[in-house]
């Protein structure tokens, strides 16, 4: 328990500051909005540690699908919040972000903080092109809706459409879940070996069972309050910082929310561990697109509050699109330069750019 004693347990200084300016001071929205979402990616690492510490002590299969299951604890708490304030589109948004933010952002500062010093890094091409591939079937299955839409807005006998957006969004959520449990099977079970990591995360387990197990209820209970005054703040902080919600889904509260998968992808890069900076970042914008995102349609459906996987905008669609063939040919070579780093980041910057102008 001694290393429950360090900078990370320092940062949680940060996480009463959102609650008091809201119950005790009455404080600008804006001031509210902003300590609670870096509240939420202080205690996302948390609940990166603590998840990791319960794997280290259950096996690797459990362990997996434990990663799996609070992989994305923070999005998905943080998305639901803003979805029953009546705000799909910047739930939508904000699943754009993440996708984008881990595979170009995360992925291009982890691969220029790894080349510091070296000339190259490589990694298993196996698992990369697992990895690129996964993305891409996501990319296409969240694209359909959108195309669908399209058809049934253009075309001049509408009537022979048998399904809405809704339905349509439904049925593709529960297939992008059973494929993503197929691949799971296939990676944890069938093919362990294949896919093993050679590089492992470095130190075994530190904390008890029973400590991690109360880290992970407690970090949980707390993301819950904190996205409360994130969504409730949503609005006013718009109007009054000048940035469209769209703007604050996209990139606030998508990095947000990935904001431990980004320095812990930094981290095991300056290791020269790519291959899991990889799982890191493209395994992270994986789970959203395939768990996270139809995970909140089926949610949106039992809360009241209906939201569809069409995203009406083509700059969505079109960074989605680019990130996954980008992460595609990056992945090709089995290797990786400071450049291509760069241009990663240089691209994330670009989308962000088109983000604030619309």
């Amino acid at each position: 328990m001694g290393k429950l004693v360090s900078w990370p347990a320092a940062l949680l200084l940060i996480v009463p500051i959102a609650p008091a300016l809201h119950y005790l001071v009455g404080a600008p929205q804006l001031w509210i909005f902003f300590a609670a979402a870096a509240a939420i990616a202080v205690l996302a690492d948390w609940v990166r540690r603590a998840t990791e510490q319960v794997a280290d002590q259950v096996g690797p299969a459990i362990g997996g699908l434990l990663n799996i299951s609070f992989g994305s604890l923070a999005e998905l708490i943080l998305a639901i919040f803003v979805l029953t304030s009546g705000k799909a589109d910047v739930v939508r948004a904000q699943i754009t972000g993440s996708i984008i933010g881990t595979s170009l952002f995360g992925l291009g500062l982890a691969i220029v903080v790894g080349s510091i010093g070296r000339e190259k890094q490589l990694f298993k091409r196996e698992r990369a092109g697992q990895l690129s591939s996964l993305l891409i079937l996501a990319v296409i299955a969240l694209l359909l809706p959108a195309v669908f839409d399209y058809t049934g807005r253009s075309s001049t006998a509408s009537g022979r459409l048998v399904v809405t957006d809704e339905q349509l969004s439904i049925g593709v959520s529960i297939v992008l879940i059973a494929l993503y449990a197929a691949n799971l099977v296939y990676t944890l079970i069938t093919h362990r070996d294949v896919f093993a990591s050679d590089e492992p995360r470095g130190s075994k387990a530190s904390w008890s069972l029973l400590a991690s197990l109360a880290v992970l209820v407690t970090t949980t209970a707390v993301i819950a309050l904190e996205a409360h005054l994130v969504s409730g703040a949503l609005e006013a902080t718009s109007e009054s910082s000048g940035l469209s919600p769209l703007f604050l889904g996209v990139i606030i509260l998508s990095l947000v929310g990935t904001a431990s998968d980004l320095f812990a992808a930094s981290w095991f890069a300056r290791q020269g561990k790519m291959g899991l900076v990889l799982n890191i970042c493209v395994g992270s914008a994986i789970q959203i697109a395939l768990v996270v995102a139809p995970s909140l349609v089926l949610i949106s459906w039992l809360i009241g509050q209906p939201m569809t996987l069409v995203f009406s905008s083509p700059l969505d669609l079109f960074a989605i699109v680019g990130t996954a063939f980008i992460v595609n040919a990056i992945a090709a070579d089995g290797e990786t330069t400071w450049f291509e780093g760069v241009l990663l980041v240089g691209v994330y910057v670009l989308f962000g750019l088109a983000f604030f102008f619309v």
